[in-house]
């Protein structure tokens, strides 16, 4: 270092960079100044002291007080300077900067090097594909397939078990019916002649007949042998009689003529055929006659099973085990057999699914037998766990003994987690135990990816926990991500809040919550102010408790629910937004009927207690007034707008996001001003359940271009393209339901490329109309074909998120493009009806079916005037256009939920033909047209939220 020349400073200068002083400045004022007078080929460094050298390109005239920063220049030696630096002591390639009288010098080349373009966010703008001109249909990415397949955990190598003996399958010749069959030597050729037939049945009577009567004659009389000539005749005769009168046992599909509604028989269960009584009484005589051989035999068997597994000759013993069905023999099959239980032919391991693969239990074992085999098999795990073999023993309990979840529990002592993984998955156990195991054998991704797909993830960390909590704390840190990349910023900062030692890192999502709006952003602030959050976010939740307004759009309810069960850091702010709490539940009448009576009283009085004690003690007890029981009516705007109106939705910070088609999607004010709009083509919205995303989908013919909107940083980004009949409207911010050619496909919108997780329907079963959604349920009308070759119309239902379908119902009255589905299990009908002594209709009967039919004394409801279109509905809600009382414009009667009648309507002035949109978000239900009009009110209808025209800005 050395000391200052003292040169002075020029009005004007030849700089050739500039130091600046990011300490003093700031980084966000200095990156713009860098921005501002960047060139081609510049350079931007750090100086130690944490200040910033901006060596520009091309040496610029500047005057010195507008530089963005101190000058530098260039000396002859090819030294850099600041202005009032002694730039003589040092080398070429150096920097000398005056500082507090001194000059410090620094290699340039040393120096930390800055890029600019990480400062640069891309996320605000929109990425266009471009087509070629006169290209109607975009090309569609073809979708990836990647449903999840039941693990399949073979333990046959690890077990080292060679193959049967020759002695060992010429005993176990003869099976039982239902079992699993060799092949017969006659498979493969042509079937006996007519011809040939009278032969084969002679053969039948010396070889099987005479042994059988003369056994018969030995031990019972005249009796048994006329029974037993009866049943052998009357056997065949049955079976024919019932062939001619088509009376054949249904399929699989012969559950959709059977399941549900009206009065049909459910199918029995799959894979067991029904036979005749008379096999029945056949099987019974030739034991009662024969009973004492067969008995031996079985006798004889068990012997031998019991012998070779207390000599511990394991390989003869499990092979030739037959697997226990149930702890029950009425759990057994009712029929039976005269043949010994086929030997085990499979490879000795926990199979995923049971049964199809051993021999059954035996039909003469009764519960001794079965006992004595169960602690027989209990026995041997045990034995073969201390022996150190492992996978025979999860063999033995998993398939012999039918006890899964013992031989999870035997993998798991022996640190074998992807085993116990792999068989608990395949065998449907708990969904929140495949969730712990697949973590704790260290396949992640494939346990966030089911305990989403089954809704496991809090079981599975509460399950975890208990174990191995650091394990557990990363399960719900990926829980977190998880939700968080699905834009539930809210959901995300719940999950980190139940661990004390997260709770910082939720602060990002917390503030991301608070920007949505509304209710999200009720219940994210008190979240913020337990942090110990600054004056403006208590000023942010003060001014949500003194709004005017509805108390639920405007979360003034559920802010003040969560302010009564987490108070604020700091004593001083909590009393006063306890005060303010406590005023908006008296001035509201309670918290906004979200709440329980009991539950309501307690939390006011939670408030009550941190609130300001005068406050407290001067104000009355909330009183709740109980709506008006009447039909509410609303008005739209009295003219179209200017721009169509394809979708709508009310958000829940009381804005409204609208489809224009082409001219792009708009964000809106409750009166119609423009808060924010994007550029990118859209004609429907489909909306995550928890507000924080949304996907623009437009339409060209069958293909469908979709982007993800981010409504928290208001940014678009394009996701793909597909090829769909229909997208169902609402979604969990991951898994989109979609269907195409072969049924309903669910998407994971989170995936690059398009990607199937999930399949129902497919082959015969077609999917008509549309399907309805709920975050719990999903409905749709399915065509299934029946074993006579007709076809039969039901309503199914499926529990999500793991889609379990739960009902097949036959419609009773089902009229094709006439009706709307709900997702609660409910099909709406309707159905034109002249009036009395009147041939034109004046009214459309509604028709309801539901897994509960409501009683009603009269008649199907009904509307006055004459349906055009078909009811429309998302998730429970549903509404029925009808021409205007003056012949002009729509009237829509709403209704929420099956087998009732409108509580609302909503008239459209002036409103065209075209079919009126209905969007179940948020706390509300929006009702939109084409025209350009936009109403929206709370979920009965009762209070208008939102009437506007989307027009041109």
């Amino acid at each position: 270092m050395s000391t200052t020349q003292g040169a002075a400073f020029r009005a004007t200068v030849t700089a050739a960079g500039f130091v600046l002083d990011v300490p003093v400045i700031g980084r966000a004022e200095a990156a713009e100044r860098v921005v501002a007078s960047w060139q081609d080929g510049a350079e931007l460094r750090q100086l130690p002291c944490g200040r910033w050298l901006f060596i520009l390109a091309e040496p610029v005239e500047i005057r010195a007080d507008r530089a963005p920063g101190l000058p530098v220049v260039r000396t002859g030696g090819g030294v850099s300077a600041t202005v009032g630096a002694d730039a003589t002591a040092a080398a070429p390639g150096h920097l000398a900067v005056g500082s507090r009288g001194v000059t410090v010098l620094h290699r340039i080349a040393e120096l930390t090097e800055l890029d600019p373009a990480e400062w640069l966010d891309l996320s605000g703008l929109t990425l266009h594909r471009p087509r070629p001109v006169g290209a109607t249909e975009p090309e569609a990415e073809p979708v990836v397939e990647a449903l999840p397949q039941q693990p399949e955990p073979d333990l046959r190598a690890a077990a080292g078990i060679a193959p049967r003996s020759e002695r060992a399958r010429r005993l176990t010749e003869d099976a039982p019916a239902g079992s699993r069959r060799r092949p017969t030597p006659f498979a493969g050729r042509p079937r006996p002649s007519s011809v040939d037939r009278p032969y084969a049945l002679a053969a039948v009577v010396l070889l099987v007949m005479l042994p059988l009567l003369l056994i018969v004659a030995t031990q019972g009389g005249v009796l048994h042998i006329g029974l037993l000539l009866l049943a052998f005749a009357a056997g065949p005769a049955a079976t024919r009689l019932r062939r001619r009168t088509g009376g054949a046992v249904p399929g699989p599909e012969g559950f959709a003529a059977g399941a549900g509604a009206g009065g049909a028989t459910p199918e029995p269960e799959r894979g067991r055929a029904r036979r005749p009584l008379f096999n029945a009484l056949l099987a019974r005589m030739a034991m009662r006659t024969a009973g004492p051989l067969v008995q031996g035999r079985h006798a004889r068997y068990l012997r031998e099973l019991t012998t070779a597994f207390e000599q511990r000759r394991w390989e003869d013993a499990l092979r030739d085990a037959i697997r226990l069905t149930g702890d029950r023999p009425a759990e057994q099959k009712s029929w039976l057999s005269l043949g010994l239980p086929r030997r085990y032919e499979g490879a000795l391991r926990a199979t995923p699914r049971a049964g199809g693969s051993g021999g059954a239990a035996s039909p003469l074992s009764g519960p001794t037998v079965h006992q004595h085999l169960a602690a027989l098999y209990q026995r041997a795990a045990e034995g073969l766990e201390r022996e150190g073999r492992i996978d025979e023993a999860a063999f033995v309990l998993a398939d012999l003994r039918d006890a899964p979840a013992e031989a999870v529990a035997l993998l798991v002592r022996h640190r074998r987690f992807a085993q116990a993984a792999e068989l608990a998955e395949g065998r449907d156990l708990a969904a929140d135990l495949v969730v712990r195991l697949w973590w704790q054998a260290g396949e992640r991704e494939r346990a966030v990816r089911t305990a989403y797909r089954r809704a496991a993830f809090a079981p599975a960390v509460e399950r975890l926990a208990a174990d191995d909590p650091a394990a557990a704390r990363e399960l719900r840190a990926a829980w977190a991500t998880h939700r968080r990349e699905s834009g539930d910023r809210l959901g995300a900062a719940e999950v980190l809040w139940a661990d004390e030692s997260l709770r910082p890192s939720a602060v990002a999502d917390l503030r991301d919550a608070v920007a949505l709006g509304g209710p999200t952003r009720s219940r994210a602030l008190p979240y913020l102010l337990a942090l110990g959050a600054g004056q403006s976010t208590r000023a942010l939740a003060l001014a949500v408790l003194d709004s005017h307004g509805d108390p639920a759009a405007t979360g003034r309810s559920v802010l003040a629910a969560a302010l009564a069960d987490l108070p604020a850091a700091d004593p001083a702010a909590d009393r006063e937004l306890a005060t303010a709490a406590a005023r908006a539940v008296v001035r509201d009448g309670g918290f906004g009927g979200t709440l329980g009576d009991r539950d309501a009283g307690s939390r006011h009085q939670r408030l009550l207690k941190r609130a300001d004690p005068l406050v407290a003690a001067d104000l009355a007890r909330p009183h709740r007034v109980a709506p008006a029981a009447h039909t509410a009516a609303h008005t739209a705007a009295d003219r179209p707008g200017t721009l169509p109106v394809l979708d709508a939705a009310l958000l829940g910070s009381g804005a409204v996001l609208v489809a224009c088609g082409q001219a792009g999607v708009r964000l809106l004010t409750p009166d119609g001003r423009t808060k924010a709009r994007w550029d990118v083509p859209a004609d429907q919205l489909v909306l995550a359940d928890h507000g924080g995303s949304a996907l623009l989908v437009a339409g060209y013919g069958r293909v469908r271009e979709v982007s993800r909107l981010d409504l928290a940083t208001r940014a678009v980004r394009p996701w793909t393209t597909l090829r769909a009949r229909q997208i169902v409207p609402s979604f969990d911010g991951r898994h989109l339901i979609t269907a195409d050619e072969d049924g309903i496909a669910v998407l994971d919108t989170l995936a690059p490329r398009p990607t199937v997780v999930w399949r129902e329907l497919g082959g015969d079963q077609k999917l008509v109309g549309r399907l309805a959604r709920t975050p719990a349920g999903c409905t749709g009308v399915v065509v299934s074909p029946l074993a006579d070759g007709t076809r039969v119309i039901e309503l199914w239902r499926w529990d999500l998120p793991g889609w379990e379908l739960r009902s097949r119902l036959r419609p009773e009255a089902f009229h094709p493009g006439r009706f709307a589905v709900l997702a609660s299990g409910g099909l709406l009908a309707v159905d034109p009806r002249p009036a009395d002594g009147q041939e034109q209709p004046d009214r459309t009967v509604l028709h309801w079916t539901t897994e509960r039919p409501a009683v009603r004394p009269g008649a199907d409801p009904a509307v006055e005037g004459l349906a055009p279109h078909a009811p429309v509905a998302d998730g429970d809600h549903w509404a029925l256009a009808v021409p205007g009382p003056d012949g002009t414009g729509t009237l829509l009667h709403t209704g929420v939920g099956a087998a009732c009648a409108p509580h609302a309507t909503v008239l459209l002035p002036q409103a065209d033909p075209h079919p009126a949109g209905l969007r179940r978000h948020a706390d509300a239900v929006t009702h939109w047209h084409r025209s350009g009009r936009v109403l929206a009110t709370t979920p009965d209808g009762a209070t208008l939220l939102a009437n506007l025209r989307v027009t041109v800005d």
